[in-house]
């Protein structure tokens, strides 16, 4: 069977451009229409599923478009949300946009040409264009990451004031070369958690080191190299590290050199983790209310479907800080920082 995203190579247009044609959007010019038509008559494209949801007005589907469904992070937050959809009588249909934009565009058209009730999406970037969604009338919630432009509802976790505080309690435990592992530059997430750790070091009177900072992918092999890197050449004693996944790649970096938690270098993760009590060292960890901010979306997304002028808003979440032993050495243990 086509698909819209084949439609959209033929016509050498946008996804969201073909979704924009085929639900009678007045916006595209008339080249453009043409050309989308031609494609969908060449192709044979079929668009009963569309024309049957158009006749209903919407699906009972909810999407959740999230940046990498293989991030635990994820699990409880889309749990959540699909708690509260179930609840209404609704489906959840998850998307795993891998923070590739091209691949989280063809989602946001396939969500829009197939009328879902409501999408929840943890963007790639924030220049994540949702408007396919907002003109067709469709609740959006931007979780995790905020959308640039889009006047939607929001779901966050307060992540300046998480990283503030893993990277004050480092200071606060005697670090004095702290390095920061964050994610991409385009991650509202990254860039934020980055912003409060360079908040919590000149707090206490520190100079925030270039050198010291390393962008990632949010990936656990990112995390690996990131550290392979610092280790290299800045040899730092502590390092924060804003999501999950890249902790557990730093980590596996520290036990495969045989550098010592928290003896050699102390280590502070962003994100929970389900085993960070059984490792040994335990981990510290900035905790977000993943659950929370899944049910909280969707009762956006439903109050938002029961009352469409409903004006958006944003909701931030607390954080909490968990020490462990990671990042807190025993007195009889001096650290020494230790290059690979």
């Amino acid at each position: 069977m086509t698909t819209i995203q084949e439609v959209a190579r033929h016509a050498k247009v946008s996804t969201a451009t073909v979704s924009r044609v085929l639900n009678n959007h007045g916006s595209v010019h008339p080249d453009l229409v043409r050309r989308v038509r031609a494609a969908v008559d060449a192709l044979a494209y079929q668009r009963n599923a569309v024309a049957r949801n158009l006749r209903r007005s919407q699906t009972s589907l909810w999407a959740v478009i999230v940046s990498d469904v293989g991030n635990p992070f994820f699990t409880a937050m889309v749990r959540g949300l699909e708690d509260v959809a179930q609840q209404r009588g609704c489906s959840v249909v998850l998307c795993n946009s891998d923070e590739d934009p091209e691949k989280e565009a063809d989602y946001i058209a396939a969500a829009a040409a197939e009328r879902m009730a409501g999408v929840a999406i943890s963007a790639a970037s924030t220049a994540t264009d949702v408007t396919p969604l907002v003109d067709l009338g469709i609740p959006v919630v931007a979780i995790d990451r905020r959308l640039r432009g889009a006047n939607v509802d929001t779901v966050l976790a307060d992540n300046q004031r998480g990283a503030e505080a893993a990277t004050g309690h480092l200071v606060d435990m005697g670090y004095r070369r702290i390095a920061c592992i964050t994610g991409p530059p385009q991650a509202m997430t990254a860039s934020e958690r980055l912003k409060g750790y360079k908040r919590a070091l000149r707090r206490h009177g520190r100079e925030v080191p270039p050198d010291l900072i390393r962008h990632a992918d949010f990936r656990e092999r990112g995390g690996y190299d990131a550290m392979r890197s610092l280790l290299a050449d800045s040899a730092p004693d502590a390092v924060f590290v804003t999501n999950n996944l890249m902790t557990v790649g730093a980590l596996k970096y520290l036990v495969s050199h045989g550098i010592r938690v928290p003896r050699d270098i102390g280590v502070v993760g962003f994100d929970e983790i389900p085993w960070a009590d059984l490792i040994r060292p335990s981990l510290s960890t900035v905790a977000q209310p993943t659950y929370d901010m899944g049910r909280i979306a969707g009762q956006l997304l439903a109050a938002h479907s029961s009352s469409p002028d409903k004006q958006p808003e944003t909701v931030v979440l607390r954080t909490s800080l968990n020490i462990r032993a990671s990042s807190t050495p025993a007195p009889s243990e001096p650290r020494r920082a230790r290059q690979a």
